[in-house]
């Protein structure tokens, strides 16, 4: 397995870093940690995808993002001996990853010092998009939010720019990981589904072209 956003760091940090890594599988729907467990380990995704959730303030459990092979979550957890866990991680199918441990990690770093710039490429990453969320919930509208959703999940998916992609999420799901309601979500998918570029089914959208789909995900101008 390769993590395209080490790609360009020096192999043998990486190499020494895989070398402590632990494998671990999970069924689906198995919870890899649940929000404010103590944080020990950085997890990097072999294959399946996994789910990023939260509860709200109302008792609702919102997903944020789904994550698939070559991401990774936890990193935090290697830099901070106090830290717990910002979210619920569960497998949304079967899936494996190689767990870094804190302990682990440590003792890596005595003996090879270079492999702390692998967790920093990590941590950079998880930093852009948290501000690339923030910067679109405030500018881009909750229309084109949606798509976008939809177009990145294609990509975790599998589909190549064009290809065909079943997404088994909700429209609950839909709406909490664009920032907007179900009935944004239903108007886009509506709209989609006459284009031709989306089809429903249930508990599950398919999209049946995904390269067209995302040619309408730049905001609108006023």
């Amino acid at each position: 397995m390769d993590w395209p956003l080490l790609a360009d760091l020096p192999g043998e940090d990486v190499r020494q870093l895989l070398s402590i890594a632990r494998r671990r599988t999970f069924d689906k729907g198995e919870v890899v940690f649940h929000r404010d467990d103590p944080a020990d380990s950085l997890h990097l995704v072999v294959r399946g995808r996994f789910g990023v959730r939260v509860t709200t303030q109302l008792g609702d459990s919102v997903l944020l993002d789904v994550l698939g092979p070559g991401a990774s979550f936890g990193e935090v957890a290697l830099l901070l001996s106090d830290s717990r866990r910002s979210a619920t991680v569960s497998a949304l199918e079967r899936g494996e990853t190689r767990s870094v441990y804190r302990d682990d990690f440590g003792r890596l770093q005595r003996d090879h010092p270079g492999v702390k710039d692998v967790l920093l490429r990590l941590l950079a990453d998880q930093l852009r998009r948290a501000s690339d969320r923030i910067v679109e919930a405030h500018y881009v509208d909750a229309e084109t939010r949606v798509r976008r959703r939809l177009v990145e999940l294609a990509g975790i998916y599998g589909a190549e720019a064009g290809d065909s992609a079943a997404i088994p999420l909700t429209q609950e799901d839909l709406a909490a990981m664009a920032g907007t309601s179900r009935a944004t979500v239903n108007r886009v998918l509506g709209d989609e589904v006459k284009r031709g570029a989306v089809r429903l089914a249930r508990g599950r959208v398919m999209l049946l072209d995904t390269e067209d789909l995302g040619r309408r995900c730049r905001p609108e101008r006023g």
